[in-house]
Order: C-alpha cells, then structure tokens, then sequence
C-alpha cells in the first residue's frame, strides 16, 4: 500500500529540509503509541533511527535504516527503510521529500507498507493517514502555514 501526504509551508525547502532532525522528529512522535528515541544518528544514507514503540501492554522496537539522500536545486529528500518492524508490518519505505513551491515548500511524506495481507494493508491504511496526517499541524507550526 502506499500513502502519500502533502503539506505546505512558507519556509524555503532547503531550510524545512536540513530542520529534519532528532529535536523534529521528537515534536512529529503521535501521541499513542509513545515512541522512546533509542538511535538518532541523522538523515544520510547508512545512518539509523530505532525507537521502541510502547503500547502500554507490550513494547515493539522499529528500526529503519537511511538508503537514501538527494539535494537538487528543486527538492530534497531521503528514504527510511524498515529493518526491523513491528508486527504486523513487514515492508516499510519512507520517502521524506521536501520540494521548492514558489518562496515556500511542500513536504512529502510518501509511505510504501506492507503486512504481506492485503485485506489487512487495507485495514491498516485509515490508521496510517490519520498517524501520519498529524504531522501536519506540527510542520505548520514549525515551519509557517501557507
């Protein structure tokens, strides 16, 4: 499945995209589950994020490992890839882009998942939108409402 969501900000795309940080994805966490930052070590290719995810029942550790990272004159970005899930996904791939829009920027997220059952990608992808979708205020907030 894939999910992709826009937001537009008044910032310059270069400095929304070099804001993306440890202090930034601390303020992007959703609310439930709650995330413990166990690994930041940047956006650039070999670097690792690893949070455990805690349900209040039980924890899960996600791992995501950074394959890639471009800067053109019009856009910038760089992918986590799930290394190590928890259930029931199996497949993750974010693309964090950030493209120019006039003085302004749009940020991309644009997320590629999989639990290896369709129905359940389906059932999942409500979830995922309103997740993710939170994410909007808070880029608004950081980086200017248009």
């Amino acid at each position: 499945m894939q999910l992709h969501l826009s937001t537009y900000v008044s910032q310059d795309y270069l400095s929304v995209f070099n804001a993306f940080d440890e202090q930034l994805f601390g303020k992007l966490s959703p609310p439930y589950p709650r995330l413990k930052l166990l690994r930041f070590d940047g956006s650039g290719p070999g670097d690792v994020v690893a949070v455990e995810l805690q349900t209040g029942i039980k924890s899960f550790r996600w791992t995501s490992l950074i394959t890639e990272r471009s800067i053109t004159g019009t856009e910038a970005y760089f992918v986590d890839q799930g290394q190590e899930l928890p259930p029931p996904l199996k497949v993750w791939h974010h693309k964090h882009l950030v493209s120019k829009n006039g003085s302004g920027a749009v940020i991309h997220d644009i997320i590629t998942y999989s639990t290896g059952f369709k129905p359940l990608d389906l059932l999942l992808y409500p979830l995922m939108k309103v997740q993710f979708g939170m994410r909007k205020p808070v880029y608004q907030r950081e980086f200017g409402k248009v």
